[in-house]
C-alpha cells in the first residue's frame, strides 16, 4: 500500500457552492443479512453522462486546470475532503477495470475521526455503474461501494451506496459493537453529506474536462 501523509488537506484556494443534504433522498436500513445500508439518490446530473463518469473513474490521477489553478484531479471533485487517490494496480489487461485497485484517502467533513485510509478492489466499471470493495489496512474486507448509472435526456440518474459490515451470523451479533466503534449513524450521515456534495459537483468540471481530454469524441 503506498505511503500517503495523513492530515486535513490544506484549503484549495477555489470556490465552489456544495449541494446540501436535501438535494437528494437517503437514507439507512439494515439488510436481510444484518449489514447496514446508507443509500442515497441524487438529483439528476445534468450535462453528465454515464459515458463521462466510467471516463472519470479509469482517470481520477492527474491534474487539470479549475478556476485559473492547476490542481490534482481529485482535489476539484471535493475541495474540503480529498487528500490522496491512486491505482494500486491496474488489471491484467493493464486498465482500470475489474480487477484493478484504488487507493482513498479523504477524511469525512473534514473530521479527523472519519478518516477514509483504504485500497478497494474494482469489482464492475461500465455505463451502468461501478462497485468497489473498500478494505481497511488493506486487509479488512469491511464495506462495499455501489454506484448505479441511469441516462437520461438531460444527463444522469446517480444512485449509490454504502454497505457496511460483512456477511455472515457473526455481524449480526457483532453489529451494534461494530457501529459503536467504527461506523455509527452520525458516520454514515458525515458519508452521504460528503458524497452529495461530491456528486454534485460534477456537473461543475467533469463535461469540460472529459471534452478537453476526448477531443476526437466531440
Amino acid at each position: 500500500m503506498k505511503t500517503v501523509k495523513l492530515g486535513l488537506p490544506p484549503h484549495r484556494g477555489i470556490s465552489w457552492n456544495p449541494k446540501t443534504m436535501e438535494t437528494a433522498e437517503s437514507g439507512r436500513e439494515i439488510l436481510a443479512d444484518g449489514r447496514v445500508k446508507y443509500w442515497i439518490k441524487h438529483e439528476i446530473l445534468k450535462g453528465v453522462f454515464p459515458r463521462m463518469l466510467v471516463w472519470w473513474f479509469q482517470h481520477l490521477e492527474g491534474k487539470m486546470e479549475y478556476q485559473g489553478k492547476v490542481l490534482e484531479r481529485y482535489h476539484v471533485w471535493h475541495p474540503e475532503d480529498h487528500v490522496h487517490v491512486s491505482y494500486e494496480k491496474t488489471n491484467e489487461s493493464g486498465n482500470i477495470g475489474p480487477s484493478a485497485v484504488l487507493r482513498i484517502v479523504e477524511y469525512l467533513g473534514r473530521q479527523k475521526r472519519y478518516l477514509v485510509n483504504v485500497i478497494s478492489p474494482i469489482e464492475k466499471l461500465d455505463e451502468t455503474g461501478f462497485i468497489h470493495n473498500p478494505k481497511l489496512y488493506g486487509i479488512l474486507p469491511i464495506a462495499r461501494m455501489e454506484y448505479q448509472f441511469q441516462e437520461t435526456k438531460e444527463g444522469t440518474f446517480y444512485e449509490n451506496c454504502l454497505i457496511v459490515g460483512w456477511k455472515g451470523i457473526s455481524f449480526r451479533f457483532l453489529r451494534p459493537v461494530f457501529e459503536f466503534l467504527f461506523f455509527d449513524r452520525k458516520h454514515g450521515q458525515y458519508w452521504i453529506k460528503h458524497n452529495i456534495e461530491e456528486v454534485g459537483q460534477f456537473q461543475n468540471f467533469l463535461p469540460e474536462l472529459f471534452r478537453s481530454q476526448n477531443e476526437n469524441l466531440r
